[in-house]
C-alpha cells in the first residue's frame, strides 16, 4: 500500500472510541480522517485538529477501514455499507462475533438483519491469529470473553478439562464497561462502596461468545458458569476462573504450560508463581496479565486480568487492524 491507511472511527467519543482514537493518532501507519459522535460533533477530537461529526456526515469512502465502536444492533448496518464500498470493517460491537444468526438472537433477543457478516472472523490474536491476516472484516472479542479465554486457552488446548465438572468464572469489571452514557446502575452514588453482581450464572450475553470458542478450542470441558460483577473502579476488568482438570495433567504442570504457550506472545503477561494478578498488572496497558494456582492435584485457580477498554476493546481492535494490513503486530501497542 502506498502512504498511510486511511481510519474513520464511528462512536469515536465512547470510553472505548477514546481510548481508540488515543492509539490510532499514534499509529505512524495511520491517518485519521473522521470520528463520529452525535453528541460531541463540532467539538475537538482530543490530541487532533479533527472535529468530530455525526454518523451521518462522515464521508465513509474517504476512508481506507472504519472502526465501528457502536453498540449492537447499530454496528451491524455501517458495517454493511462499509463493505459494500469496498472498505474494510473492524467491529467492536457483537454484531460480527457471533457465528449463526440463531445465536445471535438467542444472546441479544433480535434477529439480525445482515446475516453473512457473522462469516468475520473472531479478533483475538493470540488464538486466532493466521485467521486474521489480509481480511476483508474483522470481529473484536468482547472484554470478558477476551479475558476469560485467553485465562482459560492453554488448558483448552491441550484438552485437559474434567468435562464433569463446571467451569467458574467470577469476574469483575470497572464501571466504564457500561458505556459513557450514564444510567440508575452506574450513577456514581449507585456505584461507589459497593459490589454488585448481574446476569448471573448463565444469562449474560458474553456466555455465548465464550462457549462459542470454547468449543471450537476444545471437545473435553464442563458447563460454564459465569458471574460478572460491577465495581466501584473507572476501569478493569478481572476473571477469577476455577477448574477442575481431567486425568491427563497434573496442577503442578499447569504453570509450565501457561509460561511456554505465551512465552512468544507481547501482549500476555504470565506473572510468576505465587504472585496474584491486579487490576494494576494491566489497567492502561495493552496486555493481559496472568497468574496460575495449584490447588491440589485436580484444581487450578487462574486470575486473567485486561483493561476492559484496551485489551477488552480498543488496542486489541488495533492489534487485529495490524494483522488485517501486515504490520508489525504490537505497532503503537508497545
Amino acid at each position: 500500500m502506498v502512504g498511510k491507511v486511511r481510519v474513520g472511527v464511528f462512536g469515536a467519543a465512547g470510553y472505548a472510541g477514546l481510548d481508540l482514537v488515543e492509539i490510532l493518532l499514534a499509529h505512524p501507519e495511520v491517518q485519521m480522517v473522521f470520528a463520529t459522535s452525535s453528541t460531541f460533533a463540532g467539538e475537538f477530537v482530543p490530541n487532533s485538529e479533527l472535529r468530530y461529526v455525526t454518523p451521518e456526515e462522515a464521508v465513509i469512502e474517504s476512508a481506507d477501514v472504519v472502526f465501528l465502536a457502536l453498540p449492537h444492533g447499530a454496528s451491524a448496518p455501517v458495517a454493511q455499507r462499509a463493505l459494500d464500498k469496498g472498505i474494510r470493517v473492524v467491529d467492536l460491537s457483537a454484531d460480527l462475533r457471533l457465528d449463526t444468526p440463531e445465536s445471535y438472537e438467542k444472546w441479544y433477543g433480535t434477529k439480525h438483519a445482515y446475516p453473512d457478516l457473522l462469516e468475520a472472523p473472531y479478533g483475538l490474536p493470540e488464538i486466532n491469529r493466521d485467521n486474521l491476516r489480509n481480511v476483508e472484516a474483522i470481529a473484536v472479542p468482547g472484554c470478558y470473553p477476551t479475558t476469560t479465554l485467553l485465562g482459560l486457552f492453554p488448558l483448552l488446548s491441550v484438552e485437559a478439562l474434567a468435562p464433569d465438572a463446571p467451569i467458574i468464572v467470577d469476574a469483575k469489571s470497572g464501571v466504564s464497561g457500561a458505556g459513557r452514557v450514564p444510567s440508575a446502575k452506574t450513577h456514581f452514588v449507585e456505584v461507589y462502596g459497593n459490589l454488585v453482581p448481574y446476569n448471573t450464572g448463565r444469562r449474560h450475553r458474553h456466555v455465548g461468545e465464550i462457549e462459542q470458542e470454547m468449543d471450537k478450542l476444545s471437545r473435553l470441558r464442563g458447563t460454564l458458569i459465569f458471574t460478572p460483577h460491577l465495581v466501584p473502579t473507572s476501569r478493569g476488568l478481572m476473571a477469577s476462573i476455577y477448574v477442575t482438570l481431567n486425568h491427563s495433567i497434573t496442577s503442578d504442570r499447569v504453570y509450565s504450560l501457561y509460561t511456554n504457550l505465551y512465552a512468544d506472545e507481547p501482549l500476555v503477561k504470565v506473572l510468576p508463581l505465587g504472585t496474584e494478578a491486579s487490576f494494576r498488572d494491566a489497567v492502561l496497558s495493552n496486555h493481559c496479565a496472568i497468574s496460575v494456582n495449584p490447588v491440589g492435584e485436580r484444581y487450578v485457580h487462574v486470575t486473567s486480568v485486561t483493561d476492559n477498554l484496551r485489551k477488552g476493546a480498543a488496542s486489541q481492535a488495533v492489534q487485529c487492524f495490524n494483522l488485517m494490513y501486515g504490520f508489525e503486530e504490537t505497532m503503537s501497542l508497545l
